[in-house]
């Protein structure tokens, strides 16, 4: 069977953590995130896409098909 490509999200983090929430720093740690300039390319799920809502203004969001 061929395996369905999924879709997927580029994230980059652009801005610092520093001073914000600790809601907010653990939401990037758990998008694989926390430096400056690291990108993940993640699967494009409803629970991802909320942690990416909850600390957009930290981040640059790609979509990828």
């Amino acid at each position: 069977m061929a395996e369905e490509a999924k879709a997927s999200v580029r994230v980059t983090q652009v801005k610092s953590p520093i001073g914000r929430r600790a809601d907010q720093r653990q939401t990037l740690i758990g998008l694989g995130l926390n430096k400056i300039g690291r990108s993940r390319e993640l699967e494009d799920t409803p629970s991802v896409r909320g942690m990416i809502a909850k600390v957009r203004h930290l981040l640059h969001v790609e979509n990828e098909g």
